[in-house]
């Protein structure tokens, strides 16, 4: 059974790649900050899958020395670590940097960049001496290149990870390790959402956009479960929202209704 340890996974994404993963049979570990909804994450999986398949463990990656203990404590229940997925982040509220709040800009970079980098140091370490392993980093708005307004901090750190993810891969040139990112396009999670609560005429504006380039964790999340499972070539950038069918949708809007963005 192949065994995979999602960080951040309590909600949106990384919850439905936790769901995904075990519909196709797999161990999950999952983690999260808060004890709480760790335990929430893991009472909603079990209600459709073998609670036995899964670990919960509270874990704030900006911190090593949990990230450690949280993959000594997946080996330990499972004995063996297949994928390791750095998916926690955090984006803040949608807004001017120079208005953002000192310790919500701090929580983007640690979370989204340190995060990371104790998560990636982990899983190779560990996956160097069990002789085998995947470790994917999760990309996002900004890790291409290209700004987003009101998104400087968060598009800074995921450009800084789509570097760092190619570093590794360099790095681990050699090895038996495969590493790779994910790019799962815009996702509508309640992260989303929440950007537009206090901004009525914006989420309007918003809402039409998403509705032609956005998709629900729902239909991404197996998607991507799949073709990690199925990759077996190191370097790979794993694309949901292609160049291609981007330029379809928006080619198709006009005849094709699509309803991902939730109403107020």
């Amino acid at each position: 059974m192949k065994h995979i340890v999602i960080t951040g996974s309590t909600r949106g994404i990384g919850l439905g790649l936790a769901d995904a993963f075990l519909k196709l049979g797999c161990a999950v570990t999952l983690s999260g900050r808060v004890p709480a909804n760790v335990d929430a994450a893991i009472d909603q999986l079990a209600a459709q899958h073998d609670r036995h398949n899964m670990l919960g463990v509270t874990c704030d990656v900006r911190n090593y020395a949990e990230v450690k203990a949280l993959w000594d404590a997946a080996r330990a229940r499972f004995e063996h670590v297949d994928v390791w997925i750095n998916n926690a982040g955090f984006s803040g509220m949608q807004m001017l940097i120079w208005q953002m709040p000192p310790h919500d800009a701090q929580a983007i970079v640690e979370t989204n960049l340190l995060g990371t980098i104790n998560g990636a140091k982990v899983a190779i370490e560990g996956m160097l001496q069990q002789g085998y392993g995947s470790l994917y980093n999760m990309e996002g708005a900004g890790s291409d290149g290209r700004q987003h307004d009101r998104l400087a901090l968060y598009g800074m750190t995921k450009y800084a990870i789509h570097y760092f993810t190619d570093s590794l891969i360099l790095e681990t040139k050699g090895t038996p390790l495969i590493v790779g990112a994910l790019k799962p396009g815009m996702v509508m999670t309640d992260m989303v959402v929440r950007q537009f609560d206090d901004r009525p005429a914006e989420r309007a504006r918003a809402r039409r956009v998403f509705n032609i380039i956005a998709d629900r964790v729902e239909t991404v999340a197996p998607w991507l479960a799949q073709q990690i499972l199925a990759n077996d070539k190191t370097g790979v950038r794993i694309n949901w929202l292609t160049k291609r069918k981007l330029f379809t949708r928006f080619l198709l809007a006009a005849f094709r209704q699509r309803d991902v963005f939730p109403l107020p």
